[in-house]
């Protein structure tokens, strides 16, 4: 199963605050309040990317490993493990 609705939250909130710095910026805020929230939403918009991805590979691993022997499931798992370092 997709982890689809908490990556859309994500992106909903980063959409939200993205529209504050837009408002932060066009009210004449200092440039470092205005560095720091941009970079804020960056982040949280590529954690969302992140997230997207493992999951898309989680997935598709879930449906393939299912019709392989156990020794191979291992190595899907071990792989699983290392896409949260993505």
């Amino acid at each position: 199963m997709h982890n689809y609705p908490a990556i859309a939250s994500r992106l909903k909130r980063a959409e939200g605050h993205l529209g504050a710095v837009i408002e932060m910026l066009e009210s004449g805020r200092p440039f470092m309040e205005l560095a720091q929230q941009l970079h804020a939403v960056e982040k949280a918009i590529g954690n969302a990317k992140k997230e997207l991805i493992k999951d898309h590979i989680d997935h598709c691993m879930e449906e393939t490993s299912a019709a392989l022997p156990r020794e191979f499931r291992y190595l899907i798992e071990e792989f699983q493990g290392v896409t949260k370092y993505l």
